[in-house]
């Protein structure tokens, strides 16, 4: 649906809707190699919150509403390995 979403909150880098219809928002983080961490470990506390603060903008600027289901994906990508993690973590309110 949408890669690189950016407003004043932050920036989303996948947004799509699942085979389910679920709409995704996806975070992808790459590493080549362990010496910061793992790629998901990134997706800490306050990056996710600015993730869903974005998603909130999203939603309002298309008019989606709260009968649809989301979810907050982090695709962590590990050299040549790639990890999807669904549902990676719950909407975190302002």
């Amino acid at each position: 649906m949408e890669r690189n979403f950016s407003c004043r909150s932050g920036e989303i880098d996948l947004i799509f809707s699942d085979s389910d219809g679920v709409i995704c928002f996806g975070e992808v983080k790459y590493r080549s190699d362990f010496r910061k961490g793992f790629p998901e470990e990134a997706v800490d506390r306050r990056k996710q919150r600015r993730i869903c603060r974005t998603s909130d903008h999203y939603r309002s600027k298309f008019a989606l509403d709260e009968s649809l289901s989301y979810r907050y994906d982090v695709i962590a990508i590990s050299g040549e390995e790639i990890e999807w993690i669904k549902n990676a973590f719950e909407y975190v309110g302002l």
